[in-house]
């Protein structure tokens, strides 16, 4: 990885701090002249460079429009993807910050303000090489994936595969609730820990997700409590995100739709990474007869979720 750094005239003083990255491989490097960088090497094989390029050039978009973001920097070349010995990699600059208080109806209503601005500016045109995040890329493929992975254990896979179907079906019905949904270019994975605070607000980092969506897949995930903590966390953030940018009331039939994607995604995620050293170590309850039998509760609850009203009605 030094060699890497160095072979973009970057030197390093030797000092590596791991980060806390498990789909790619993230590090604090300390440099022999000025501040540290974060270098990411991508995981071999998920995103095409293509893709990778273009989550580049929509966070420099941002900058452009002075919303805080990290984007990767642009070194040798002018190019801000770089590759050494097979791998891929990029690098940025270190953002220190800390976790938003999420309790705090001002600091929700900023957040909704840059979310709102980073919607405005993904609105103007659309991915042409990352994927869409719908009940396809995110409920039936993983889905299928796992029934064929031979990770389930075999006396709940007819019950996975049964509590998955209904749980599909429910996605889509929420989807035909919410109509003709807009897609546009999106953070992708907006939850708490890839927004740092600082005095002056919030930084977002990790775009590697980024992808096409519907507006409220950057901000279900910011909710959490009670229905009504929800209610009033959502109004908060909608009172910012609406200075900037449209919000259709129609998509808070998708929160929980979106939810039980993410569920069926995460446990295809790390089925797909099983093989991965570093996975069995950080995730040792997975591949569990308990893990399982949660999972299938868990989607049980949801369905029922998904038939519940929005949080508040949609006219």
């Amino acid at each position: 990885m030094l060699d890497a750094l160095q072979s973009i005239g970057l030197y390093s003083d030797g000092r590596l701090l791991a980060l806390n990255s498990y789909e790619n491989r993230v590090y604090q490097i300390g440099m022999e002249d000025g501040p540290p960088v974060v270098a990411k090497f991508y995981r071999p094989l998920r995103w095409s460079d293509t893709q990778i390029l273009e989550e580049h050039a929509f966070t420099r978009e941002l900058i452009q429009n002075e919303i805080p973001v990290v984007p990767a920097m642009v070194l040798q070349d002018e190019r801000s993807l770089h590759c050494f010995e097979g791998f891929r990699f990029a690098v940025f600059k270190r953002q220190g910050g800390r976790a938003p208080e999420l309790g705090d109806s001002a600091t929700l209503e900023w957040l909704g303000r840059f979310i709102g601005r980073i919607h405005a500016v993904g609105g103007q045109m659309p991915f042409t090489h990352r994927p869409e995040l719908n009940a396809q890329t995110f409920g039936t493929e993983p889905r299928d994936y796992l029934l064929g992975s031979g990770l389930i254990p075999s006396d709940l896979q007819e019950a996975y595969r049964s509590v998955t179907a209904q749980a599909l079906d429910g996605v889509l019905r929420c989807y035909e609730r919410a109509g003709d949904v807009r897609m546009r270019r999106l953070h992708g994975d907006c939850h708490v820990g890839n927004v740092l605070w600082t005095d002056a607000g919030p930084h977002f980092v990790d775009f590697d997700d980024s992808r096409s969506g519907p507006a409220i897949q950057d901000l279900w995930m910011l909710l959490s409590g009670e229905r009504h903590e929800m209610v009033r966390q959502l109004g908060d953030l909608l009172a910012g995100y609406e200075d900037f940018a449209e919000f259709e009331p129609r998509e808070l039939y998708l929160i929980e739709a979106l939810r039980t994607l993410r569920l069926i995604h995460y446990s295809a995620w790390l089925a797909r990474r099983w093989d991965d050293p570093a996975f069995p170590v950080a995730f040792p309850w997975f591949n569990t007869q308990r893990y399982w039998q949660d999972r299938i509760l868990e989607l049980r609850e949801q369905i029922a979720l998904m038939d519940e009203p929005p949080l508040w009605p949609v006219v």
